[in-house]
């Protein structure tokens, strides 16, 4: 049987290039999920679970299994064992072959690299940020908006004005919005 993977790391991101180049291969079965390649991937691991000898597993880009070389050398150990043919569509390795064995091993390499330079990046753009003295994340406090709903909010309670009538007069969708102005310190 003939199993395809597919992958995207974001939610915000398509999965069209390797719908493309797995409809194109003709799959039997495709898995596919939006998760980073390094946490757990529930469809990766329900195609792995049915994988039998003789069985071949396609990807459109060999980091769509993992991003690094050790964990993907250990995966096509595992293939061997189990008479299991693994091919990448992109980087043109089919393991069948021993010049695809080879670009197995080379593009495993590159793989990682590009993540630890990706993980470089950000970090190093994160300190610069923060040398200029910017932080990421959500500024603290509120905007001046909702400092003023804040204020009323906390009159109106005050004033003995019940949480439901609070969010009716200030236009409030929630409760806990209401609560979280009224603690508000």
């Amino acid at each position: 049987m003939i199993f395809g993977y597919k992958r995207v790391s974001k939610k915000d991101q398509n999965l069209h290039l390797q719908d493309d180049a797995l409809n194109n291969y003709k799959c039997d079965k495709v898995f596919f999920e939006k998760e980073s390649g390094v946490k757990f991937r529930k469809e990766w691991e329900a195609l792995y679970t049915q994988l039998r000898s003789g069985d071949t597993v396609v990807v459109w880009k060999i980091d769509r299994l993992g991003r690094t070389a050790w964990e993907l050398i250990k995966l096509m150990t595992e293939f061997k064992e189990k008479d299991i043919r693994f091919i990448s569509i992109s980087e043109g390795i089919d393991t069948a072959t021993p010049m695809g064995k080879i670009w197995f091993s080379l593009n495993a390499i590159l793989a990682e690299n590009e993540r630890t330079v990706q993980i470089e990046r950000t970090v190093a753009g994160l300190r610069a940020a923060k040398e200029r003295g910017r932080v990421g994340g959500r500024p603290k406090g509120l905007s001046p908006d909702a400092e003023s709903k804040m204020k009323k909010v906390k009159k109106l309670y005050a004033a003995k004005v019940s949480i439901a009538e609070i969010r009716k007069t200030l236009d409030i969708k929630s409760n806990s919005t209401v609560y979280k102005y009224i603690n508000y310190h």
